[in-house]
């Protein structure tokens, strides 16, 4: 498209511009050569609606693939897996013309009861982060543009579209904004979509702080920031903040309102010409329906990524695979034939096909000469045929699906449903072996059965051909190589947002701060089911010869060594830990700072290298404004998971040099521990002190200790300490050129 100067284009041209034409498209501008595009739902599928229109998954769409949604490819841990969604989604958005797929969510799982944790992908937001950016650069490879969501701190429905989320600035900067931070400036997406909700009482479509200071002047971003679907209460409120594209349309009335707001001399019209600009680059983006899509090429890729996602939690024994000498095989649970593949909302495909585990596992057991029956167990009769089937087979499979999630509702609890867990009780005191295969978008509580089952493989939803992906997995097809991208904790009692979700009288406090997931439960030692990175696998993995190399001053490479011990080709997911305690701040007792995932054959070794950046040892200093790194040690820890350490090495690091400057309301302990002040200090105090004043100090060093944090103008007060004002500003200026 030709490039247009917005200062050529009439103020309700420009206005018209800003706005949507209806639900899905974009106002175009025939006479300046300006198309319309159509924006649509993905990030895990195309939600191409042809007819009558919505935001909740509830009018028909065209059938598309439905690939793994984020919380299965959380726990890939593999940006080449995000990256493979990401290139089929864009390849399926350009066959619909859809020139801007909304997604991928980066939002972080703050509460396992987010109603939509099953669009996003971690607790943590490197995982999310380094995931999202690869799917963004792989859908606008393809050529439609993508829309990071939900920008920021959406991190439950209860209320979304009023509460206000309210966080400190430390925590925001090191949990809840990462993940768009580097998305933004590594993989350039073409819009941020802005949340619903509020951020410290300033509704996020009208928070300048976020969309303009943040996101533009520090980020860099270039893109457009398109509001979520109804979420621009103020038009011109919102337009002042930095939001350049009010989506859907609403009839011309935000276009009414920049228009009178410019005329009335309470916008600037070069406000309007910058979201002007930044959507007619938008329009660069347009493309043309090309109907040349492989929805058959998709689905087996979809059935590949799939079986990379699922997570093995237990195999005692080990059960699974299945060996050789087992021939009957009972598959038990109603979601083996009708399958939960994704949640429910704006993101919900219209799958091209389904495959259905039962069917899936039918066509192996075949091959090998083994039999399947199938029980539905629903209702007391359903249960009594299952553990008949049970009892007559080698091995049961037991598939268990939590309650549905949806976007706009949050769940109210981790357990699955009661009939669930009696079926899964009744069989595994009746099988030989009694494997559960789990279907759910966000972690459910294994309480009351764990330990009565022999393996438990959590399937998540795993998309359109998740059945076919779970009998490769059990049949050993395919080698389980998924780690937990959350926690499951032993009670939802425990997950440290507990007591501040979903929040009340329109505000919901992040009283946790950055204590969230593994990183409060590491750090105050709470006991979990299982710890964020757990996973098993067929095969078994040695980790040695580590080194971690300092780089700079705040920066290393982390080398080792990994080793395929076992007799099957496998996947194994390096997790790279840093803990410290250096600075002043209450540091997690560790945080993910690095991964990487290889595949070995048998006996294969590889010498794998990572790097440490600068934010791997830093955190958010609030009173500095900036990130810091503090001196200290640093110790870099290889971790099997979260919670279990492989081996561990430790280095010093020199910190920044910080300049504290002083003042009055400085405390006295700033004062005296200053390296340049306190020794002028004490010496210029010392001199004022009696014999009697001197020795009564060091013998009450524990009331010295008390008023370390008195501020100085109130110590100077209650001591009658005389320091003229001019030797105190000769003070306070040295403070500053140190």
């Amino acid at each position: 498209m030709p490039r247009i100067d917005p200062r050529d284009l009439t103020l309700e041209q420009k206005a018209s511009l800003l706005s949507g034409r209806d639900f899905w498209t974009t106002e175009p501008l025939d006479e300046a050569g300006v198309p319309s595009l159509v924006l649509t739902d993905g990030p895990h599928g195309i939600r191409r609606q042809p007819g009558d229109a919505d935001h909740l998954g509830i009018n028909e769409s065209l059938p598309a693939t439905c690939f793994p949604p984020a919380v299965a490819v959380g726990s890939s841990w593999d940006a080449d897996v995000a990256a493979r969604v990401g290139a089929a989604v864009g390849r399926e958005a350009r066959a619909f013309g859809v020139s801007v797929v909304l997604g991928p969510g980066v939002n972080i799982k703050r509460s396992p009861l987010c109603g939509r944790n099953f669009e996003y992908y971690s607790e943590d937001p490197l995982i999310s982060g380094i995931l999202g950016a690869a799917h963004v650069r792989a859908v606008q490879a393809e050529g439609p543009g993508a829309s990071v969501k939900h920008f920021a701190a959406n991190n439950q429905e209860t209320e979304r579209m009023r509460i206000s989320a309210d966080v400190d600035e430390r925590t925001l900067r090191e949990i809840y904004l990462p993940a768009f931070e580097r998305v933004v400036t590594e993989a350039a997406p073409a819009t941020v979509m802005c949340s619903y909700n509020s951020v410290n009482g300033v509704p996020a479509a009208e928070h300048r702080w976020l969309l303009t200071d943040l996101l533009r002047a520090e980020w860099g971003f270039g893109g457009a920031v398109v509001s979520d679907w109804g979420a621009v209460a103020d038009r011109v409120a919102s337009l002042a903040a930095g939001l350049d594209l009010e989506m859907p349309g609403t009839g011309g009335a935000g276009d009414r309102a920049i228009v009178a707001a410019v005329r009335d001399g309470d916008l600037d019209e070069a406000a309007v010409d910058e979201a002007v600009r930044r959507v007619l680059a938008l329009a660069d983006r347009a493309v043309t329906a090309t109907g040349d899509v492989d929805l058959h090429g998709h689905h087996a890729l979809a059935r590949t990524l799939a079986a990379d996602c699922a997570v093995l939690l237990k195999n005692d024994g080990p059960v699974l695979p299945f060996a050789s000498s087992v021939r009957r095989i009972a598959v038990i649970g109603e979601s083996a034939t009708s399958p939960r593949y994704q949640g429910g909302g704006s993101s919900h495909v219209h799958a091209a096909r389904v495959d259905t585990a039962l069917k899936a596992m039918q066509d192996l057991a075949d091959a090998r000469g083994q039999t399947v029956a199938h029980a539905r167990g629903v209702g007391s009769g359903g249960r009594e045929e299952a553990v008949r089937v049970a009892a007559d087979a080698d091995i049961a499979i037991v598939f268990a699906a939590s309650e549905p999630e949806t976007e706009g509702i949050d769940r109210e609890t981790l357990e699955l449903p009661a009939d669930q867990v009696e079926l899964i009780r009744a069989v595994a005191a009746t099988a030989l072996r009694t494997v559960v295969v789990l279907s759910n978008g966000g972690v459910v509580s294994l309480e009351g059965w764990h330990d009565g089952v022999d393996a438990i493989l959590e399937g998540w939803l795993l998309g359109q051909a998740g059945g076919s992906a779970i009998a490769d997995l059990l049949f050993g097809v395919a080698n389980p190589s998924g780690r937990l991208a959350e926690t499951i904790p032993l009670r939802l009692q425990d997950n440290p947002s507990h007591l501040n979700f979903p929040g009340e009288q329109g505000h919901v406090r992040y009283g946790e701060g950055v204590m969230v997931g593994y990183r409060y439960y590491e750090t105050v030692d709470v006991p979990v089911r299982y710890p964020f990175g757990h996973g098993l696998s067929y095969t078994s993995f040695q980790t040695r010869d580590l080194a971690v190399t300092r780089t700079g001053d705040d920066t290393a490479t982390v080398s080792l060594t990994v080793t395929n011990i076992g007799e099957r080709v496998g996947k194994h997911v390096i997790q790279v830990y840093v803990a410290t305690d250096a600075g002043p701040v209450r540091r997690p007792a560790r945080e993910l700072r690095a991964f990487s995932k290889v595949a070995l054959e048998p006996g294969e070794s590889r010498r794998v290298e990572l790097e440490l950046d600068r934010r791997a040892f830093a955190y958010y200093d609030i009173e500095l404004g900036r990130w810091t790194v503090a001196a200290g040690e640093y110790t870099v820890q290889i971790g099997e998971n979260a919670a279990r350490t492989i081996t561990e090495q430790t280095i010093t690091l020199p910190g920044d040099t910080v300049a504290t400057v002083l003042s009055l309301d400085s405390t006295v302990d700033e004062w005296f521990s200053h390296s340049a002040v306190g020794p002028a200090l004490l010496e210029l105090l010392s001199a004022g002190m009696t014999e009697e004043q001197a020795g009564a100090s060091e013998e009450n060093a524990d009331q010295l200790r008390m008023i370390a944090s008195m501020p100085m103008r109130r110590f100077l007060s209650f001591t009658g300490f005389a320091i003229d004002d001019d030797r105190l500003a000769e003070l306070i200026e040295l403070s500053r050129t140190v």
